[in-house]
């Protein structure tokens, strides 16, 4: 078991906005975690008291950057945080979490990995029931000059 603390240290959220609890498993294409935050009434993406289930996303999503920084840290490599960029394929099988008592059961799992970014699938699982599917994409949020040829 990897302990919360950690695990924090590998993504760019804090505080409330760090929605995952543990890592289950984990190898060089996959990791799969688990989430309590969505039954969090104090939850940061809860609006008027309910979870909207297009906030999976957020769940896959940090899954994804968890998977990313653990990959670096027994690499050696350098962690680039990254910026999401496009959600493909999502499919979601309830409107809202705040129903939800099992915790949720994250799986994200390496599609693509390139010079500029990363692409991920993810789902999203409660109770043995899928709530959430799709594939994520991320660019690195390193600033790369820009290499602009001018007439002027």
């Amino acid at each position: 078991m990897i302990p919360r603390e950690h695990l924090r240290t590998l993504i760019e959220h804090r505080g409330a906005m760090f929605l995952l609890d543990d890592v289950l498993e984990w190898d060089d294409t996959r990791v799969t975690c688990t989430a309590t935050s969505h039954r969090d009434s104090a939850n940061p993406l809860r609006r008027a008291g309910a979870l909207a289930a297009v906030h999976l996303i957020e769940y896959g999503a940090q899954a994804m950057a968890l998977h990313h920084g653990l990959q670096a840290e027994v690499t050696g490599e350098e962690r680039i945080p990254g910026w999401l960029v496009a959600v493909k394929g999502l499919e979601l099988k309830v409107s809202r979490l705040d129903g939800v008592e099992s915790p949720l059961v994250v799986t994200a799992r390496c599609l693509l990995v390139y010079a500029g970014g990363l692409l991920y699938e993810f789902t999203v699982e409660a109770g043995g029931n899928r709530l959430a599917s799709g594939r994520i994409s991320a660019v690195s949020a390193r600033r790369q000059p820009l290499d602009i040829q001018s007439d002027k």
